[in-house]
């Protein structure tokens, strides 16, 4: 799955209080995420959207955060204990062909791939796996960063969403990225 990862180390600077400014997760999240959800991060690094989204699920929901890089996965989980959100979270490490993620078919509410799409060498292949997790008509969300992403790549990886079996149903303002909501159809 791999392509052009960001560095592990690159992480910490992702997960920066002052990267609310500009990406705040609340606001970003708050209408697609519920109390009781099961939502799949994929790419969720060191946890930037990821503790929000446990936040915002309860307790009664569960996190899916899925990173590529052991290293990310560590300091996450590291980060979901000291607050207190671990057990609303299952963090997992992806392979280099796959999201790992065969046993949440048909049963996840709401994904999130932010920031991270441009990184994979077969964006067709992940958008298939996301479409075999995602319950009918629930929601994904892509965004990507402009300064990595033109307009012309971004509306090819969302022609690969679409052969997938999504439908586009929104395109929210997100500050410094090209962003589009997909519903599973």
């Amino acid at each position: 799955m791999a392509y052009r990862v960001c560095p592990w180390w690159l992480g910490y600077f992702l997960v920066s209080p002052v990267r609310r400014l500009w990406q705040d997760p609340q606001t970003i999240l708050k209408p697609f995420v519920k109390e009781g959800m099961l939502v799949l991060e994929p790419g969720c690094g060191m946890g930037f959207f990821t503790l929000e989204i446990a936040r915002l699920v309860g307790p009664s929901g569960k996190v899916v955060a899925v990173d590529l890089q052991p290293k990310m996965i560590a300091v996450l989980k590291k980060r979901a204990l000291r607050i207190g959100l671990s057990e609303r979270m299952d963090a997992r490490i992806a392979k280099a062909d796959g999201l790992e993620v065969d046993d949440l078919a048909g049963k996840v509410d709401f994904a999130l791939a932010f920031a991270l799409i441009h990184e994979l060498h077969d964006e067709n292949r992940f958008f298939t796996e996301l479409h075999h997790t995602l319950r009918q008509g629930r929601r994904l969300v892509v965004a990507e960063p402009k300064g990595h992403v033109s307009e012309i790549k971004f509306a090819a990886t969302v022609e690969s969403a679409e052969r997938a079996g999504f439908r586009v149903t929104d395109r929210p303002v997100i500050w410094g990225s090209r962003t589009v909501v997909l519903e599973r159809c």
